[in-house]
């Protein structure tokens, strides 16, 4: 029980260490002459916490030592704990239902409603089509040996989705709500080993996977929100005309609605 515990403080050193990285990598990939960006620009730094965790949970797959680790964990659990609490079931989705709450509550975020519900709705997709993808590529079999879809751990994968949602809509308003949001994805985390569901290694790779997925809304935000206007303005027109500025005569597009 004692190894279950220290997984789970490590679990939540590194989660509170990726939002510390993350917090820096945002300010430095911000223009300092712009004032309306309000999406996380694309560094590679940002890939450096969730890669680490992909490939730990990846490695583990076929690594005798990770495989004995996964199994005195299980172990640990099934001897020291009787009843199963499937509080995990609804703690997956708090960190990104708390975004919402708080808009309710007239705390605002980086984004209005429609944004962020664009770049929750990207990450979503990533992160489903990612841990679908995985799940049945690997057929890892599931520590209660009910089914093979163990890795990688979707709960977890969702968890952390909305906790990296979270502080990116808030950190510049309180970093304690990115904390206690990063903190909820790691007791869902520990919950699904707790619960003899998934392997730490199933646990720590979806909690890279979540928060890339996050990012990479932040990043496809650009991209798929002007897929949204040319939707919503299907009549829009460009067209090619001569313009003048006041220094030079150019050619150039405009669009009419």
């Amino acid at each position: 029980m004692r190894k279950f515990v220290s997984i789970l403080m490590l679990l939540i050193g590194s989660s509170l260490f990726a939002q510390t990285t993350a917090k820096i990598n945002f300010q430095d990939s911000i223009p300092h002459d712009s004032t309306t960006v309000k999406q996380l620009k694309f560094n590679v730094k940002q890939l450096i916490i969730p890669a680490t965790f992909i490939g730990f949970g990846v490695i583990g797959i076929n690594s005798d030592q990770l495989k004995d680790l996964n199994s005195e964990i299980s172990e640990e659990v099934t001897e020291h704990i009787d009843k199963q609490i499937t509080v995990d079931d609804f703690l997956q989705y708090a960190p990104a239902a708390s975004v919402y709450a708080l808009g309710a509550l007239g705390v605002e975020g980086k984004n209005n409603l429609k944004d962020k519900s664009i770049i929750l709705g990207t990450s979503f997709l990533i992160m489903t089509a990612t841990v679908t993808g995985l799940k049945s590529i690997t057929k890892v079999e599931r520590p209660d040996h009910t089914s093979n879809n163990s890795f990688p751990s979707g709960h977890t994968a969702t968890a952390f989705m909305g906790a990296e949602f979270l502080y990116q809509e808030y950190k510049d308003v309180s970093i304690w709500y990115g904390v206690s949001g990063y903190a909820v994805a790691t007791f869902t985390g520990a919950f699904r080993m707790y619960n003899n569901r998934h392997w730490l290694t199933d646990v720590v790779a979806g909690a890279g996977i979540g928060i890339l997925s996050a990012k990479a809304g932040y990043w496809l935000f650009p991209t798929v929100n002007k897929l949204f206007a040319s939707k919503s303005n299907p009549n829009k027109k460009s067209a090619f005309i001569p313009y003048y500025n006041g220094k030079q005569v150019g050619f150039g597009y405009i669009s009419s609605f």
